[in-house]
């Protein structure tokens, strides 16, 4: 509340540390969960846009500061999903996107959502530095933080990219991840049609 009442230089740094702290929370308490996801999910419709529109929100301080254009289309589609969850996964997305954002020109993310017949793909890409060849096979891994996490960001948990992957295992949702160097990257989950969820 200080923060939100007293905006200036200062109180936006402060304000953008207390994120990542809670971002930092949020990722601890989500990796203690999630070897029991089965007992804490609720898979229902949900609405993709609602979905993308509440990790937006999270981040929107962020976002306008850093300037960041967002592009958001074609998603008025339902998802078979936990809503809570597919938050937490594609917040942990949207933050490295906003993290290795390229530090040149306008940084842009574009996020749609495709339907086809046996699922929905949500795109999410960025214009950013990218992943350094060789390395885009083991962004899942625990602990990986990469040429980028190591050259700057020294804080790099590595544990994003492999909760979220871990995440969707559990919740039956695909993730896929493709990028070039200094070109930017695209993730893609993939929520099939079928609301049968094999929780294991």
């Amino acid at each position: 509340m200080i923060v939100e009442n007293n905006k200036n230089e200062v109180t936006t740094s402060i304000y953008e540390e207390l994120q990542k702290i809670e971002n930092y929370i949020e990722q601890v308490l989500y990796y203690a969960r999630s070897n029991t996801v089965e007992k804490d999910y609720y898979i229902k419709k949900c609405d993709l846009k609602e979905i993308v529109n509440e990790v937006i929100r999270k981040n929107k301080t962020v976002l306008i500061g850093e300037k960041i254009s967002i592009n958001i289309h074609d998603l008025k589609i339902s998802v078979n999903t936990d809503s809570k969850w597919t938050v937490f996964i594609l917040n942990q997305i949207i933050q490295n996107s906003i993290k290795y954002r390229k530090t040149e020109g306008q940084a842009e993310i574009e996020i749609y959502g495709v339907q086809g017949k046996e699922n929905v793909i949500l795109y999410i890409k960025d214009n950013g530095m990218g992943i350094k060849k060789g390395e885009t096979t083991r962004v899942f891994e625990k602990g990986f933080t990469g040429t980028n996490g190591r050259r700057l960001n020294k804080k790099s948990t590595g544990i994003g990219l492999y909760l979220c992957k871990k995440l969707c295992n559990k919740l039956g949702l695909g993730i896929e991840l493709k990028s070039a160097e200094n070109e930017g990257t695209e993730v893609k989950l993939v929520f099939p049609n079928s609301s049968y969820i094999d929780m294991k």
